[in-house]
């Protein structure tokens, strides 16, 4: 184990595409309800349209532009976004349909490796997400992949969303511990350096089809990250000897 694990105490992780495969899970159920409005389409190219909202939608919270709102609301705003790109009167989609399939974000489904090394991990660590989901969206995903989490956090809690220092500083006040007692563990490079720079310690999970197959990004780590692991699985094997 790391020597700058010997005081964590907490476990905060990621939870799209560190924890849950966003994309498989989403592109399946745009198949499911808009496969008769989207003839053709590829499901998840529009996965991959509607994930690309989720920053800019955010950034207009951390920046002020708009008040905190729950991610649920930003997801529904970024689905009229990608119908309206894509030239789908979205007044011919049922509303019925599109609020079923915003809920595609809280049916993920997680890594094969996931819950077994979350079980694990357990055994010695407190462990939650600390996602920029809503409470309820981290909830469902919880019960729906049966992800044993100690508690269920969200960004409404802390009422900031990732990479903002508060993001993380709240969660850890929330749980009663200091910065060096908490570990963020993400797939993400620019997640962990903004975790580490409010203290917290860090381990990077690689997860390199997050973004499918083509995926250029975050396929190695880039900081000096306490520990590097292949999954979650090799994460408990490093953690929990």
């Amino acid at each position: 184990m790391s020597a700058g694990f010997t005081t964590v105490k907490a476990l905060l992780f990621d939870m799209f595409g560190t924890v849950v495969d966003w994309r498989e899970s989403v592109s399946a159920e745009v198949s499911t309800h808009l496969g008769d409005y989207l003839p053709g389409a590829d499901p998840r190219d529009f996965a991959d349209l509607w994930r690309a909202e989720y920053q800019p939608s955010m950034e207009r919270v951390r920046n002020g532009s708009r008040p905190f709102e729950r991610l649920d609301v930003l997801h529904r705003e970024n689905l009229m976004t990608v119908l309206d790109r894509l030239g789908v009167n979205s007044e011919a989609v049922p509303p019925q349909v599109l609020d079923e399939l915003n809920l595609a974000w809280h049916r993920l489904d997680p890594w094969p490796d996931s819950v077994s090394g979350l079980t694990r991990l357990k055994e010695r660590f407190i462990i939650a997400p600390l996602s920029n989901a809503n409470v309820r969206l981290a909830l469902d995903v919880a019960k729906a992949a049966q992800l044993p989490w100690d508690a269920i956090l969200g960004a409404e809690v802390a009422g900031a969303y990732k990479p903002d220092p508060a993001a993380y500083l709240r969660t850890v006040e929330i749980l009663g511990l200091v910065p060096d007692q908490v570990a963020m563990v993400a797939a993400h490079n620019s997640d962990l350096a903004a975790a580490e720079s409010v203290g917290l310690r860090t381990a990077f999970v690689v997860r390199p089809t997050e973004y499918g197959p083509g995926q250029t990004t975050d396929l190695s780590a880039e900081g000096d990250w306490d520990v590097v692991a292949e999954d979650v699985e090799d994460l408990a094997d490093q953690l929990c000897r």
